[in-house]
């Protein structure tokens, strides 16, 4: 999901906003949005930044976000050098920059600021050096602990979950991940994705690792409904300029319905209460060694009932990283930060994504996207095709991430070969004899896996 996209497309290339799973992108149709930081963003300027619930008006954090328990830091003490540490928060996490009031680091400890009022900081001591050293705590396993794995089995014992993005069915419209050529069949990046995941899964299985789906059809995750956060979204609005927020949206296409209290509580439900639900169930039940977030992407396709097609195909995959400083000011990601760096997930998150993108790269013959700009993001990697972001879903999940953002959905290619379905064996596709798109997407993945594995872990006979 990040995508370049004009008033009605999506929000991943939009340079100009901000970083998160929301901020991205604009939500939706362009301009009147609620982003992960609370602030809402027209197309020229900023409204002040708000309070993030109801029952959290004096907390610093972000979009139904709740206040860090920063004493769980305490267990990375004397795990990290200082060497290590600057080079993962210079060159992967804050490589926009970060203000020195927030993370001031010395040669013996990092201060991280917990409180401004107070001016109260946690403080983080470094280990001497290496060979002073703590093991580093997570209940995720690098691939390097794994035990012994058979050549046909190099997967046993890993424990995967796929989380397939979006959602599907009904929900699609309102999330506008979706779009119709004439009568053709609805093209609806929930379904797609989850198609993936049902294919990928017995593949890893076969292999010998633990997989877990995160959703078990289009139904969303989180028991909220819109409904539920009517109240939290009127107080956005008035709070962001709109004094008597309007109820419902009475015309898809006036271009005011972002000022609406029915736009602003989808949003809150679709992305932002359904990310957080699927990482609890991450964090708190699944305790996977490994997530895979599965997408595909778009470019601006304009209305969805009579929708652009290009001749653009790309693809690229991202892990967690390149956190914007305007990001750090909120204490929930500054402490989800620095716990993701501390927990040394993108020593296993970076070569896990190159070797995966190149195996994608044989597969699908398709080049790497390049972002307009390096404003939110920080490309990372030897394969060309990998990009440190800030995302919702790869900051909050507590072990590493792979996201992947796979094909064009739009594109005149894959657009054929979505609407050709899934099949067996290959077919003659806009004249060459191809996989289905959704079995290719599987497999590469799989195949990337596969060869990870294999090299980073130990091998039994």
């Amino acid at each position: 999901m990040t995508r370049l996209r004009q008033a009605s497309a999506w929000r991943k290339k939009n340079e100009s906003t901000t970083n998160d799973e929301t901020r991205k992108v604009k939500f939706r149709h362009s301009a009147f949005v609620i982003v992960s930081s609370f602030v809402i963003r027209t197309s020229s300027f900023l409204f002040p930044a708000i309070f993030p619930t109801a029952l959290q008006a004096e907390e610093n954090v972000s979009v139904l976000g709740s206040k860090p328990k920063w004493s769980v830091l305490e267990k990375y003490q004397e795990t990290i050098t200082h060497d290590e540490f600057n080079r993962l928060i210079h060159d992967v996490y804050c490589t926009h920059g970060f203000a020195s009031n927030l993370i001031e680091v010395s040669a013996k400890t990092a201060h991280v600021l917990i409180d401004r009022d107070s001016q109260k900081f946690f403080t983080l001591r470094f280990a001497v050096n290496n060979a002073g050293r703590k093991p580093v705590p997570h209940l995720w396993r690098p691939a390097k602990s794994l035990s012994p794995a058979r050549a046909d089995k190099p997967l046993v014992g890993l424990k995967v979950v796929l989380d397939p993005g979006h959602l599907g069915g009904k929900w699609a419209k309102m999330e506008e991940r979706w779009f119709q050529v004439d009568k053709s069949r609805p093209v609806q990046e929930g379904d797609l994705t989850f198609r993936v995941a049902r294919l990928l899964a017995p593949r890893l299985r076969e292999f010998g690792a633990k997989v877990s789906l995160i959703r078990s059809g289009g139904e969303p995750v989180t028991a909220k409904r819109p409904d539920d956060f009517r109240e939290l979204a009127r107080k956005i609005l008035i709070k962001n300029g709109v004094p008597l927020p309007r109820e419902d949206v009475l015309d898809p296409n006036d271009p005011a319905k972002e000022q609406t209290i029915r736009w602003q509580s989808e949003i809150l439900f679709y992305r932002y209460s359904e990310i957080r639900r699927r990482a609890a169930l991450v964090n708190l039940k699944l305790h996977p060694d490994l997530v895979l977030c599965l997408h595909f992407n778009a470019e601006g396709w304009g209305e969805p009932t009579h929708p652009t097609l290009t001749d653009t195909n790309h693809f690229h995959l991202l892990v967690n990283g390149s956190y914007l400083a305007e990001e750090l000011e909120f204490d929930d990601q500054r402490f989800e930060m620095i716990r993701r760096l501390l927990s040394r997930a993108y020593d296993e998150e970076l070569p896990l994504a190159d070797t995966i993108a190149l195996t994608m790269a044989r597969e699908t013959g398709l080049p790497a996207y390049e972002y307009p700009t390096t404003n939110s993001t920080t490309k990372v990697g030897m394969s060309g095709y990998v990009y440190a972001r800030n995302l919702l879903a790869t900051r909050l999940y507590r072990c590493p991430v792979i996201y992947c953002e796979p094909y064009v959905m739009n594109s005149n290619d894959a657009f054929v070969r979505i609407q050709a379905g899934d099949y067996e064996g290959t077919r003659l596709i806009n004249g060459v004899e191809r996989k289905s798109i959704f079995r290719e997407y599987a497999d590469s993945v799989a195949e990337g896996l596969v060869d990870y594995y294999s090299k980073a872990r130990a091998r039994g006979d």
